[in-house]
């Protein structure tokens, strides 16, 4: 199987990669925008998980990872719900790990460990710990390819960087001691600003926080009524969408037209109706010095002031006005 990435380019699967990406899971995943509620107020905002699970794998890929890594990075987002993060919002889970926490169950139900066992492959020894998977996964504020996937493709897709900005960038990491690292202190600098103008700039920008607290009050408005079940968030978004329509709870319908409403917004601390804040995020690329991975922030006083400036703004978070 051949497939072309706008971020890494074209690259020939094996076998078993083919089989994954053809299953039913992963195809519901080009139903799953990334933005959770971005998309439903941004038509631009249009990353899905699909695009971010190839282009996850196709990154261990490029950086070395094994086969086994690479279909852990495939896979590693088959659990997202409808309207990805927004679930976690409307259950109050400050962690966002509702998926995680369903990740198994999802697994256990679908065609996914048959298609890896006839390849020779155990779902439980790829899947069951994919904190195993260095490159894959590591705790903030290191690099890792779900977070460089994630960040490069939104801030590519909507405007912040180019590609040649991108493939710069990746061509200064490195694998050190198992951990993605860079070869520069400007390297470190220029994805340290990239990662902050996604985890702030578009995700708290106030449109995405007005898009995320209605819709989250709308599915805990429907979740609270009866009117949708742990089924009904493992559909696509559009088929939410369409179920959430079809219950003409009068709260519901009202709460999905004030989605849609495109109201005046406004970042006011005195006279707000929204405050938002979420998860501290901090980025610290390790840079490789003398074959050793050292803490970027150790060696830049600017990815230290950004850090800083960062960790302030996502504790106070966003007041937003609503209208005039």
């Amino acid at each position: 199987m051949h497939v072309k990435d706008e971020l890494y380019g074209g690259f020939e699967l094996d076998d078993v990669l083919g089989s994954l990406i053809a299953s039913a899971p992963l195809h519901r995943l080009k139903g799953i925008y990334q933005g959770g509620a971005s998309f439903q107020v941004n038509r631009l905002w249009n990353v899905t998980r699909y695009e971010h699970s190839i282009g996850t794998m196709l990154l261990i890929r490029k950086l070395g990872g094994t086969l086994e890594e690479q279909i852990a990075g495939l896979l590693h987002d088959v659990s997202h719900t409808a309207f990805s993060h927004v679930v976690d919002m409307a259950f109050g889970l400050e962690a966002e790990d509702y998926h995680e926490d369903i990740f198994e169950e999802v697994i256990l139900r679908s065609e996914i460990p048959e298609i890896l066992k006839r390849y020779g492959y155990s779902s439980q020894l790829i899947l069951g710990d994919l904190k195993k998977w260095s490159l894959l996964e590591q705790e903030l504020p290191a690099l890792c390819a779900d977070r460089l996937d994630y960040t490069l493709r939104d801030q590519l897709r909507y405007g912040g960087i180019s590609q040649r900005d991108a493939k710069i960038f990746m061509d200064e990491l490195q694998i050190v001691e198992g951990v993605i690292c860079v070869r520069s202190v400007e390297a470190a600098e220029w994805f340290t600003e990239v990662f902050y103008q996604e985890v702030i700039g578009f995700f708290l920008n106030p449109l995405n926080i007005y898009a995320y607290d209605t819709l989250a009050k709308t599915l805990k408005a429907a979740w609270d009524s009866g009117l949708i079940a742990s089924a009904d968030l493992l559909k696509e978004d559009a088929e939410l969408l369409q179920h959430l329509r079809g219950t003409n709870h009068p709260e519901v319908l009202q709460l999905l037209n004030q989605l849609y409403s495109n109201p005046a917004l406004t970042e006011d601390e005195q006279h707000f109706h929204i405050h938002r804040k979420t998860k501290v995020r901090l980025i610290d690329p390790d840079v490789v010095v003398m074959g050793k991975p050292i803490p970027s922030s150790q060696l830049s006083s600017r990815v230290k002031r950004l850090g800083r400036e960062a960790k302030e703004k996502a504790e106070k978070g966003v007041y937003v006005k609503v209208g005039g």
